[in-house]
């Protein structure tokens, strides 16, 4: 912990995440409550070359208690997924459909951008999302050096350093030696929410504020790994009423969970389907201790 307190800038606006602050902003689940109460997703991932990363994402979707997940993919790979998760929703051909402008009813937010392939499609499909009034979570494929619009509703980006060096044009060995300023600014700059990704996940909002996540180790450095942190991210933005509390507990259960699994394993190790088991596990401890 000391090391990332030397690390993080000194104008005072960044702090670090805590489990104190995960327990005390994670919601209670009403006992009279539905699946509505708990939201509805739209998840828009895959493609027949890439199921899996809609389906890691759905599961950390469901497995993070939101209400519905509708999973926006190609038809092949809605036939791979239900298999794992048949929980969800399907609308098949699904990118193109939200690029023609289509987009399901009474949803609560919406993720893009695991496993998709079609550029033109992505775009077109962005164009329609972000005129809504709707949280976007952007990662992937889905990601690139654009400018976003103003709105009321947050849109995340949640790259990697080597997405994020596409997006901002330098190099990564320059993005480690100046994180904080890079996301800040581009956080700032384009009015988006950045989770830049790597060894304590760095959270930019576009005050300017920013939040360090201390959890996680290597075992997270696989692939797949991200895209559950976007179904997770999903979930909890569609539960929880605090946007920024809501990504904040995501990373920060994304990094326990890579903790967890080396209790008793190796960080080579860990799959991202493990999530699927490890989760509920590491979600039982918050819940228990917030009642």
């Amino acid at each position: 912990m000391a090391s990332l307190q030397l690390e993080l800038p000194q104008d005072g606006h960044w702090k670090i995440c805590t489990i104190s602050d995960v327990i005390n902003t994670f919601p209670r689940r009403p006992k009279n409550g539905h699946k509505g109460t708990f939201g509805t997703g739209l998840l828009i991932a895959g493609s027949d070359e890439m199921p899996g990363s809609a389906m890691l994402s759905g599961i950390g979707a469901m497995r993070c208690g939101i209400g519905k997940l509708i999973i926006a993919t190609s038809t092949f790979a809605s036939s791979i997924i239900c298999t794992r998760l048949p929980e969800a929703t399907y609308i098949h051909k699904g990118l193109e459909k939200i690029a023609n402008g289509y987009l399901p009813e009474k949803i609560k937010a919406i993720a893009i951008g695991p496993g998709l392939s079609d550029q033109t499609l992505i775009e077109k499909a962005l164009e329609n999302i972000l005129v809504s009034n709707l949280p976007v979570i952007i990662d992937a494929s889905a990601l690139s050096a654009r400018s976003y619009p103003t709105r009321k509703a947050p849109t995340i980006l949640t790259p990697h350093l080597g997405e994020f060096s596409k997006m901002v044009g330098q190099s990564i060995t320059y993005i480690q030696a100046n994180r904080f300023k890079l996301a800040c600014q581009y956080a700032q700059e384009n009015h988006v929410t950045v989770v830049l990704k790597g060894e304590n996940t760095i959270i930019a909002f576009p005050d300017g504020s920013g939040l360090v996540n201390p959890t996680g180790n290597s075992a997270l450095s696989k692939g797949g790994t991200g895209d559950t942190l976007t179904g997770m991210i999903l979930a909890m933005i569609c539960t929880h009423d605090n946007e920024r509390a809501a990504i904040a507990n995501a990373v920060y259960l994304h990094g326990k969970c890579a903790e967890y699994w080396t209790i008793d394993h190796s960080e080579e190790s860990m799959l991202a389907s493990d999530f699927s088991e490890i989760l509920p596990k590491v979600l039982k401890g918050i819940t228990e201790s917030s009642k």
